[in-house]
């Protein structure tokens, strides 16, 4: 999905910040803090550019930035939009625009959850990552992460085998796999939910951006989840942000010999994260059965309202037997042609009960 939503103020102010990309990481060592650098005014930002940054910035042109942004098939939803998250806009330090890849819809998180942890994790964490993630998915409830090797890899996986509409936040572009070894996660998740940046098409990852990103996933959710860090692991930061947001805090435990759950022992132990175990724990401690409870039914009652053909009430019925069917699966059970199948399912689909899948599968809406 494509457009454009953002006021010329806030892509001029998106267009300075990349710009000072490299100068932002000098600041972000002398502050510690986000929001002593991001909270910055555009005038007081501009002191630290040289003459050539202040030039561009006097000359903006924001219909470039619409016409890029265009091209690489990114929205642009800015913190003056109504589409901009709620949860966002309460940052010290919000993102001028969001540059969405996917659809600017799926940043509407009810019950978002963040989960987040090491890059280099264990096959405990990776497993740990992907059956929450499928977990909370399946109620109903969005996963948020960074889309990083590792434990948010492993969430976002999991995130897909559900209904959540999964929200993946970059350093970087969000047009542009970050890293390119999950191209086709990030392909999935910006199919079934969106991939976004605070950062224009074209822009490259600085350290800062990292660290900024953790706001962003943090800032998004009701509930932050760490799976295995260390003490000094950047997954510490996004826990720290979301304790300092007055956001829910959440840990894996591990076993104390092992270092890369260091950083979730020490949480739990001083009280900064509540020890957790499953999906179904968290959704408990939150006081969201009522609520999913009530959306899911929301759901089955708009099916009932909806007159399906014959071909579709058959394809409904093997749709209920699994999480997600493929195609070959479909049309193997129906015993109906191909066409028939294709037809159906489009209709479907555009009456919003079926959702379509990567890789030729199907699930109901």
């Amino acid at each position: 999905m494509t457009g454009s939503d953002a006021c010329d103020a806030c892509l001029r102010r998106t267009a300075l910040v990349a710009t000072l990309s490299g100068y932002l990481d000098v600041e972000w060592r002398r502050r510690d803090a986000a929001a002593r650098v991001l909270a910055l005014p555009d005038a007081e930002l501009l002191a630290i550019a040289p003459a050539a940054a202040r030039d561009r910035y006097e000359r903006f042109d924001a219909a470039v930035s619409r016409a890029v942004a265009a091209r690489a098939r990114v929205a642009l939803v800015c913190r003056c939009s109504k589409a901009y998250p709620k949860r966002l806009r309460a940052l010290p330090d919000p993102p001028a625009v969001l540059h969405v890849l996917g659809d600017p819809a799926a940043l509407d998180v009810p019950h978002g959850v963040a989960i987040v942890g090491a890059r280099r994790a264990t096959s405990y964490g990776l497993d740990v990552s992907r059956t929450l993630g499928s977990g909370l998915s399946r109620a109903g409830v969005p996963v948020v992460s960074g889309l990083a090797l590792g434990i948010d890899a492993a969430a976002h996986a999991g995130a897909l085998e559900g209904t959540g509409r999964p929200v993946a936040v970059l350093a970087a572009a969000p047009d542009v796999p970050y890293p390119q070894r999950n191209r086709m996660l990030h392909a999935a998740v910006a199919e079934r939910g969106a991939v976004i940046s605070e950062l224009p098409p074209g822009s490259n990852a600085f350290r800062w951006c990292f660290v900024a990103r953790n706001r962003i996933v943090a800032g998004m959710c009701d509930a932050t989840i760490i799976i295995e860090t260390g003490v000094r692991g950047g997954s510490m930061i996004t826990a720290e942000l979301a304790n300092s947001y007055n956001k829910d805090v959440f840990a894996y435990p591990g076993r104390v010999s092992d270092g890369k759950s260091a950083g979730c022992n020490y949480l739990i132990q001083n009280n900064k994260a509540v020890l957790l175990t499953e999906a179904q724990e968290l959704i408990a401690l939150m006081n969201w059965e009522e609520t999913l409870r009530l959306r899911s039914g929301l759901k089955k009652q708009k099916e009932l309202f909806i007159e399906l053909s014959p071909d579709e009430k058959l394809i409904m019925e093997i749709l209920k037997q699994k999480n997600s069917v493929h195609i070959d699966e479909i049309n193997l059970k129906s015993g109906l042609s191909s066409s028939s199948v294709a037809a159906a399912i489009l209709n479907l689909e555009l009456q919003n009960v079926v959702l379509s899948l990567p890789g030729k599968l199907y699930q109901i809406a």
